[in-house]
Parts: C-alpha cells; sequence; structure tokens
C-alpha cells in the first residue's frame, strides 16, 4: 500500500477514534493511539480471513473496532454506541459475537497463551492462518506471559506473531520505573524466537516484519508514542485512564486533521 494511502486512512481512524472515545466520556485514549497504526494495517492489508487477531491490550478496544469498521466490517451504529448499555463493543473486548473478536481480553496477561493454544491446535491439524497476538510492554510484569513464551518457543509455533506496543508507560508510571524489563529483544532471543525491533508508527517497516519467511515464532517490538499525533496526550502517563473534555477533543481534532 502507498504511503499516503494509508496516511489517509490512518488519520479517517484516528479522527473517529477520537469522536467515539469523546462522545462516551471514556479514557484510555492513549493506548489506543500508541497501538492503533499496527492495528489498522494487520486488519485493513495485512490479515487475510484465515488469519486471527487477538487483543491482549483489552484496554485499547477502541482501535480494534475501529478497525474492523475501516474493514467494513462493523458498522457504524456499533460505534456510536460504544461502552453503553446494552452494547457490544464494550471497553475490553467481548469474545463470541464477532468472528474477529473470538476471546474477552483486557486482564493482563491472558491473550498470549490463548494465541499459543490456537496457534498449536492449527498446526496439530494442519490448518491455514496465522495468529497475531498485540501486548503492552507492561503487561509482560504478568508471569503468565512468561509462561507462554516457554510454551510457544517449545513447540516452535511458526505461524504466532508476537507484536509488543512499546509506548513506555503502563497505569502507574513509566515501564522502566515500575518494574524494568528492557532490553526486551535480548530477553526474547533468549528462547530462540525471531525478534524485530521497529518504530512502530512505520507502517512500512511493520509491512517488511511481517513479510520476512516465518521459520520460528515471530516477536515484533513497536517503539511508540502513547497519545501518538496529539500533542498534550504523547507521552502523558495520564491519559492511560483521562476522558476528554470538549475542549481537548477540540483540539485534538485540529492536530489530528492537520497532521
Amino acid at each position: 500500500m502507498e504511503n499516503m494511502e494509508f496516511k489517509n486512512r490512518l488519520k479517517k481512524a484516528k479522527l473517529r477514534l477520537l469522536r467515539m472515545h469523546y462522545e462516551s466520556k471514556i479514557g484510555h485514549i492513549g493506548g489506543n493511539l500508541s497501538s492503533l497504526d499496527a492495528i489498522l494495517y494487520l486488519h485493513t492489508v495485512a490479515m487475510d480471513a484465515t488469519d486471527l487477531f487477538v487483543l491482549s491490550k483489552g484496554h485499547s478496544a477502541g482501535a480494534l473496532y475501529i478497525s474492523h469498521w475501516m474493514a467494513g466490517k462493523l458498522d457504524e451504529s456499533e460505534l456510536d454506541r460504544f461502552h453503553r448499555d446494552g452494547s457490544r463493543i464494550a471497553g475490553h473486548p467481548v469474545g463470541g459475537w464477532h468472528p474477529g473478536i473470538r476471546f474477552s481480553t483486557g486482564s493482563l496477561g491472558h491473550g498470549l497463551g490463548l494465541s499459543a493454544g490456537v496457534a498449536l491446535a492449527r498446526t496439530l491439524k494442519g490448518e491455514q492462518g496465522r495468529v497475531f497476538c498485540l501486548l503492552s510492554d507492561g503487561e509482560w510484569n504478568e508471569g503468565s506471559n512468561w509462561e507462554s513464551l516457554i510454551f510457544l518457543a517449545h513447540h516452535c509455533l511458526k505461524n504466532l506473531t508476537l507484536l509488543v506496543d512499546a509506548n513506555g508507560l503502563q497505569g502507574f508510571g513509566a515501564t522502566g520505573e515500575v518494574a524494568t524489563l528492557e532490553p526486551l529483544a535480548e530477553k526474547f532471543r533468549s528462547f530462540a524466537l525471531d525478534v524485530r525491533e521497529i518504530n512502530g508508527h512505520d507502517h512500512m517497516a511493520l509491512a517488511t516484519a511481517l513479510a520476512a519467511p516465518a521459520t520460528l515464532p515471530k516477536v515484533v517490538i513497536l517503539r511508540t508514542v502513547k497519545g501518538k499525533g496529539v500533542s498534550f496526550m504523547e507521552n502523558r502517563m495520564e491519559w492511560h485512564y483521562l476522558p476528554m473534555t470538549e475542549e481537548q477533543y477540540s483540539r485534538a481534532v485540529e492536530e489530528v486533521s492537520r497532521g
């Protein structure tokens, strides 16, 4: 896909994401903006009908819903009911009602184990299709992820790709201050995995990483910016939580529109 074409698509997705969160008065916008580039690219360019995506960092559900909408797989009317009573698109994904949302996620540390199970099942059954799992960097504080890593490395699940949204911030501060795990890449390489570290806002770099031959399970560390594209949100921990005021929403729309 041409660079400008994807940038225009991303801008449209960001504007709709901002409006959806503003109208519902819901936070978590920072982590949605850090992961949107990768989730949107997967759902509108890279994945085919046999592939499965699992959002382990469930608080970025908005980016997932917007990506399904951009791919023509979710109605506008669903977005209008985001996080409201009776809505199917909650603040964290609820599994089972949509073919692209297989699992309920958001209790961090669960998505990778589910993804590894699906990848192993497909391998044993000789089924086609890749499995992609997006995690946060703070989520690696969870021991269950390291257990899953042992499992997927042992079974050499080369149909599985992990993407880590490494924006450097989590719920209670910088990841390096809460429980540092850097250098992440070296830790993953110690499990004999195919590890790549890229600019998470560069879809061409992501395309190259995904296109590489799959001889081992892949890990793509996405170096991202929390709140990407909105100056007053970028690299600010409070935007892990805060909803936007009317003034903030107007400013965010203006910045994204001219960006």
